[in-house]
Formats: C-alpha cells, structure tokens, sequence
C-alpha cells in the first residue's frame, strides 16, 4: 500500500517530531526527534539507528510524499530559526556598523547576489543556532542600493531529502521574468557521514517566496568526487552554461561545466582549468561575467600555492582571464583577487547601468575563533565593491552609493618636522583617504590602535593594533594585525610594489571590527577582520628617520550606521 503524505507524517509520530529526511540507493530515510513516538505497526522500517535518531523505510515514498515531507520539515526549522533572526541582547562592541553580519550565529559565503525587480537581492549561508558550521540555511536580504538592506523571510531552508545537511552555496539568475536560484544541496548518510552532493533549483516570480524543483544534476560526474559544489550558471548568448568547483579523483581542483537549453536539464561538458596546472585540491565558488569585453573567472582555490611567504592558510582567491570556447573554458593570467586575511567565495552582480558589484565573505573556512564568539555571533560580508578592467587586471574601488554614509569631510594634516603624529578620530567608522609616498629608503607605519597602545614620548613598544607598513629598502606594503586581539589565521600580508611606482593613492574603509584597503586606486586590495578594545579609536603615524617623507595630509569622514533590519 502506498504511503499518503499525511499517513507518513502521522506514523511518524506528529509533524513536531520529524526532523531531518534523506534518500539513498532508493531507501528513504527519515531523522526523528523521538523514535518512541513513531508507529512501528504501521510504517514498514527496515531498519533503525538508535544513535542517529534515523528509521529506514522498507517502502518506496512517493515523491509528493517526499515533497509533502519537505513542506513539514521546513515550516519547522522556520520557526525554530525565528528567534535567532533577531540579534541577540548580550553586550558586544564588535557588531559591525554598516556591514553585513548574522543577527546571531554564524555567517559564510554570500549567495545569489543579482539584481532584481527594481532591488538587489543578495542571500548569505547561515546557521542560526551556534557558531559552527553546520545545516546551513539562506537568508535573504533586499535593498535598493547595496548599502541600505532590509531582511525578507528566510529564502530557503535545510529541508529536502536531497539538502537536509545544508542549502550549500550558488547563483541566481533571470529566467522567463523569475527568479532562479542554483544552490548544492549537501546530505551526509549514516555514522560514516558519507557525503551525497546534488545540485538543485528554486524558483520565485514575485522574489520573495521561493519554490524547490529539487535536483537538476543527481549525482557527480565520473572522474569526480562528491566534491563538486557552488554552481555558476550564466546564458551565452546560445545556451545556458553551469560552472561547477570540482575536485578530480586525484585530488586535483578543476571546473566542471553542464550546458542546458531550458536551465532544468543538464548535459556534462567535461572539466576545465587543466591551464593552470595542479592549482590546488579543490576550487571553490566560481564566478563568471565580463568586464569591457573581457571574460573573467573567479575562483577559490584551496591548497594552491601561497603567493607570499607570509601566507599559511590553505584557502585563496584569484581570478583568470577566460576563454569560452563551444565545450569548455580556457583559463589563463592567474591573479590573487584580494592581499588581505579575510577574503573569501566573492560574488558579483550587474548593476543597472550595467557595472559590475562584488560582495565577499570577510572570513574563511575552518576559522571560528573570534572575538564575537562570546556574542553569539560571527563574521561578516565586505563592503559592496565596483570592479573595472583596467591595464589588465581587476581594478576595485568601493561602490559609489556608500557615500552616502559619510559625515562632514574632515583633513588632518601632518607636520612634515615632527617624528610621530597621533589623533583620536572618535570612531571606528571612518573612510580615510590619502596618498602614501613610497620612500628611496627607510619605512613609516600607520598604526589604528586603542588609548591604552599609544605611543609617548616615555614608552618604548609600538603602539598596539593594526600596523600598515611601507619600506622603501624592500618595496613593499605590509599589513601586520599580530597585536591586535586574538583571532585565528594569519597575521602578516605583504604587497610587493612595482618600481616604477613613485606614490601610493589609500583609501581604507574602517568598521567596528574590519578595515578595508583600496590601494593605488584599487589595484590592490587588503581585507582584514581587525578586532581591538572599545576605544580604539586612534590613528598614529610614525617612521623610523627624520628624512623618510610622510604624507602630507589625510581627509577623512566619519561613517554612519547603515541599517540592516
């Protein structure tokens, strides 16, 4: 006898008691809250993990059955998640004014960032309950320029046979006047936590309320493993192409690329990336899209080689120039996207004047020792970013309308005769602008540090905090974060710079718990998670000798609050 939805739901035990649904090699599983609730005499189980919670039906389940499952489990883990969409009340002077960051819990990759219905859409992973990663979930957020965003329901939830341990990372897309969102969908069996991957589509015309279609790609294809994630899909002009981070069998990182005519049914086209050589054993969150005329793909590829010495973390990021030939993509020009600590799975989206808008995860893998732990929180996404082409590479500046945050401009200007000069800006919040000149010889060093790390004529330590660095004997910007308040990763980043470079344009974007730096007109960028005390409110500027040039003078503006509600 076939099982009804409301039979399946009632046997086991009232829809409070259903957890967590799986499928795998035909056999439906079901995850409970209590196993003594179910009805043993009416559902045919198999068999039973006392330790899982987990019944294994000995009946094939309808797929309404499935689906009608996946509407139950959903409507759960929305109102258990409810609470937790609200920040939490404990005292934290590490929450981010103007970014993005979890009301409570822990954030990750940015999602299915495009532009919408006159708004940008923009979602992020999040798992409301802990800071770990874990069943990650969407959430949505909505905003009219990028910078002022407002919270719409949770986009998708963790509830499907097919991505009950997590909505994994993806893209959205325009299609047929909705919205598309292609995501992983992650599922892990038994105590072996064997890991099952598929790649999945759902669907919303009003951009608000979103149907699952469920698995458009089953299974990896051969020669891959159940690495294969984060897909791309992107419309050239002919067919509907998907880009996938893959990882081969050898453990070597790659692109694999499905192409479609109606987005919903998928041929494999091969892998792509065999350019580039062992870049690494897996390569995460690809992006593709052009800039003036040029392809662009960007990447994260973990296990690459580290540009710098200084670089210990297995987890990058960089882009290629891209060539799309009919079966595949040709990748060349490999180059590091973001200097900094903390850059990671960025997304672009196309503007309606047709620019080009990034936003990235301001956080890694693996890394959850931070500061706002103790809040019940953690991470952030960066500042909204415009990218151009230019001499051939990516230039990023930070989006136009965040000028809108600014306060009354300000100037300090630096007297050329003195050894150090310090200031309390006030405020962590601040947008700095100047030009650096880059010395013959010698080195000075811009310090953001607290009350309690400033330099006196008495004392004889540097001033604690975040140091950026030029030297003129070496050539090179280093940004040092070693004396700021624990957190995991690394603590040293270093920008070699060219010689023909005479000066350095900076702009550095400050937040209560990150600085932003946008070098040489954004040739360069480093990206920080910089966590201080309370009153870390200080900018000081010292060198080493009397001769070694300063720059002259700094504007600087105070950076409101943008609301995240």
């Amino acid at each position: 006898m076939e099982i009804t939805p409301t039979g399946l739901v009632d046997a086991c035990g009232g829809a409070d008691n259903v957890r967590r649904a799986l499928r795998h090699q035909d056999k439906v599983i079901i995850e409970l809250i209590e196993l003594e609730r179910v009805n043993q005499d009416v559902l045919p189980i198999s068999t039973i993990d006392h330790s899982l919670r987990q019944i294994t039906l000995d009946q094939p389940v309808s797929q309404g059955a499935l689906t009608a499952l996946g509407r139950v489990i959903d409507h759960n883990l929305r109102e258990q998640a409810a609470p937790f969409y609200s920040p939490s009340q404990k005292t934290d002077f590490h929450r981010p004014g103007w970014h993005i960051s979890p009301p409570q819990g822990l954030l990750n990759d940015p999602n299915g960032f495009i532009y919408f219905q006159g708004h940008y859409h923009l979602f992020y992973q999040w798992y409301p309950f802990a800071c770990e990663h874990k069943d990650k979930f969407w959430v949505h957020l909505i905003s009219p320029d990028g910078v002022q965003w407002h919270t719409a329901p949770l986009g998708i939830t963790p509830s499907d046979w097919y991505d009950s341990h997590g909505v994994f990372s993806g893209h959205a897309m325009v299609m047929n006047d909705a919205l598309w969102l292609y995501y992983t969908g992650n599922t892990r069996i038994g105590p072996e936590r064997l890991r099952q991957t598929t790649q999945c589509v759902a669907r919303s015309s009003d951009g608000i309320h979103f149907e699952k279609l469920g698995p458009v790609i089953d299974a990896p294809p051969a020669g891959v493993t159940e690495h294969i994630r984060d897909p791309k899909v992107i419309h050239d002009g002919q067919h509907y192409r998907m880009l996938l981070g893959a990882q081969r069998e050898d453990k070597i990182g790659r692109l694999a690329q499905y192409s479609s005519a109606d987005g919903l049914t998928w041929h494999y086209d091969g892998l792509s990336g065999d350019s580039l050589g062992e870049h690494g054993y897996m390569w995460e969150c690809p992006d593709l899209f052009q800039l003036s005329d040029q392809w662009l793909c960007i990447l994260c590829p973990q296990g690459s080689p580290s540009p710098t010495p200084d670089h210990h973390v297995p987890h990058h990021n960089g882009y290629a120039k891209a060539t799309l030939e009919a079966d595949g993509i040709t990748l060349d020009n490999w180059q590091v996207l973001d200097h900094g600590f903390d850059f990671y799975a960025p997304q672009t989206a196309q503007t309606p004047d047709n620019k080009r808008m990034l936003i990235a995860w301001m956080g890694l893998p693996d890394e959850v020792e931070q500061p706002s732990f103790s809040a019940g929180w953690l991470h952030q996404l960066t500042c909204p970013r415009e990218l151009r082409w230019e001499n051939g590479q990516i230039y990023q500046r930070p989006a136009a309308a965040l000028e809108s945050l600014r306060g009354p401009q300000q100037l300090l200007v630096i007297n050329p005769e003195c050894h150090s000069t310090t200031v309390d800006l006030g405020t962590k919040q601040f947008e700095l602008n100047t030009t650096l000149p880059i010395p013959t010889s010698g080195h000075y060093t811009l310090y953001f540090h607290s009350r309690s790390g400033m330099m006196t004529p008495a004392s004889s330590g540097k001033p604690s905090g975040c140091a950026l660095t030029i030297d003129g004997d070496s050539r090179t910007l280093t940004l040092d974060r070693s004396a700021s308040l624990a957190t995991e990763g690394d603590t040293r980043r270093c920008i070699h710079l060219p010689e023909p470079l005479e000066d350095l344009p900076l702009q550095v974007l400050a937040d209560t718990s990150s600085l932003e730096f946008f070098i040489a007109g954004g040739r360069w960028t480093m990206t920080s998670r910089y966590f201080s005390a309370i009153d870390a409110t200080f900018l000081a500027l010292t060198r080493d000798r009397h001769d070694t040039p300063l720059p002259k003078e700094m504007d600087w503006y105070a950076l409101k609050n943008a609301s995240v509600r």
